[in-house]
């Protein structure tokens, strides 16, 4: 009983730690984010990405790299430049881009995997996209794209003021306090991933034992990184699947990413589990019920399959390069959490910002505007099991925090 007491108040202790040491990277990220949705208008997104192929592929990408990364939220941004004329091709870029290539998720990804995973990162989204780009250019779905385009809701009453220029806006209070209002809505959106991500990394970082990622992930180990092509293939398959039985979304999953890491997981394999977020299920039957379930199941396949090529791809053109990265540089097994060091001043610094958004969205909330971008529609049944969970996490968060300090 006494272990397990140990191992409770050394797992709460991690996560909160985990947390502490990205929630400056958070705040940016998310601060930078809503700046951008709220001085760069989806209307001008949806009219320059209708024409040609190749450059509206190259606006998607850009498009997507200045939005917001949850899934969600691209998800429903996705439905609409699809609807207001973009391409197919145009469309998945700025999903993938949105989801893989934003700045947050970078910044996250450099806290707690190193600059590895932040080239694989960034170069891993441009190639899901080329590979999308190929394979759709292959298989030509025309006849499944005008019925994807046929079930979509042209009521969806979605309106977006272009007339808007952000050089005033930048100066005007009341945007910032739309930013305000866009940064409390981002919170909004990932506090329960992010709570559940964290803490089942915690967990997982005491209680689970190195045995049990060696049965999922074939041939793991501390320090081994000599993998068969079988076996590296095995771990970008089982990546997935492991991303869709604790689904909490991509910057929730960035610690888990470097506990696998710590595991003895190939790069690919690792680099495959955090491109999962667009092929679990809840992300099938939101696209099911904007495009009808082909379309849906379409979508599943091109992008498991440009995942899949990806993680080859980064893994064995970081070999050639012996850039790989080694499991030892993993920064989540550092106890000290809590030192006086820039991670301190730049929480207390994001902080500082996130009270006065949070102060001019309250004083100012009478006099802007409260329209704001569409969110994919949730599973009720999904969203109250997350939003239980999260509260069942502080509680043991809580429970754990007092047994380290006030009990053992």
């Amino acid at each position: 009983m006494s272990n397990f007491l140990k191992n409770w108040g050394e797992a709460a202790y991690t996560s909160v730690g985990f947390f502490w040491m990205a929630l400056w990277a958070f705040a940016l990220g998310y601060i930078i984010s809503s700046m951008i949705q709220i001085f760069v208008t989806e209307k001008r997104m949806q009219e320059t990405m209708g024409g040609a192929e190749g450059k509206g592929v190259l606006l998607g990408t850009f498009f997507g790299f200045i939005s917001s990364s949850c899934s969600f939220a691209a998800l429903a941004s996705t439905k609409s430049i699809f609807k207001k004329g973009a391409s197919f091709i145009s469309s998945i870029a700025f999903l993938l881009a949105s989801t893989n290539l934003v700045i947050e998720l970078g910044i996250i990804i450099s806290i707690f995997l190193g600059w590895q995973f932040v080239v694989g990162e960034y170069v891993g989204g441009v190639l899901l996209i080329l590979i999308s780009w190929m394979l759709i250019r292959i298989i030509n779905p025309k006849k499944l794209i005008e019925k994807a385009r046929e079930n979509l809701n042209d009521s969806d009453s979605e309106s977006d003021d272009d007339s808007r220029d952000w050089k005033k806006q930048i100066v005007d209070e009341k945007s910032w306090a739309l930013v305000s209002k866009k940064y409390k809505m981002e919170w909004q959106m990932v506090w329960k991933d992010v709570t559940v991500g964290f803490t089942i990394a915690g967990i997982v970082a005491v209680f689970i034992p190195d045995s049990f990622f060696e049965t999922l992930f074939i041939n793991t180990g501390q320090g081994n990184t000599d993998f068969t092509f079988f076996e590296i293939l095995e771990h970008i398959i089982v990546g997935p699947v492991v991303a869709f039985i604790t689904f909490i979304g991509s910057m929730g999953n960035i610690p888990l990413a470097a506990l696998l890491l710590g595991k003895g997981v190939s790069f690919a394999g690792v680099m495959a589990f955090i491109f999962s977020d667009l092929v679990v299920f809840p992300v099938l039957r939101i696209n099911a019920r904007y495009y009808g379930w082909k379309m849906s199941l379409f979508i599943l396949f091109l992008l498991f399959t440009a995942l899949i090529g990806t993680s080859l791809a980064l893994h064995y053109s970081f070999d050639l390069l012996s850039v790989l990265p080694d499991p030892s540089q993993v920064k989540i097994q550092d106890s000290e959490y809590f030192k006086i060091d820039y991670t301190f001043f730049l929480n207390l610094a994001f902080l500082i910002v996130s009270g006065y958004l949070v102060y001019l969205g309250f004083f100012k909330k009478k006099d802007v505007d409260h329209s704001m971008s569409e969110m994919a529609p949730k599973s009720t049944l999904l969203e109250n099991i997350m939003k239980y969970a999260a509260l069942g996490c502080y509680l043991w968060l809580a429970g754990g925090l007092l047994t380290k300090f006030f009990i053992l």
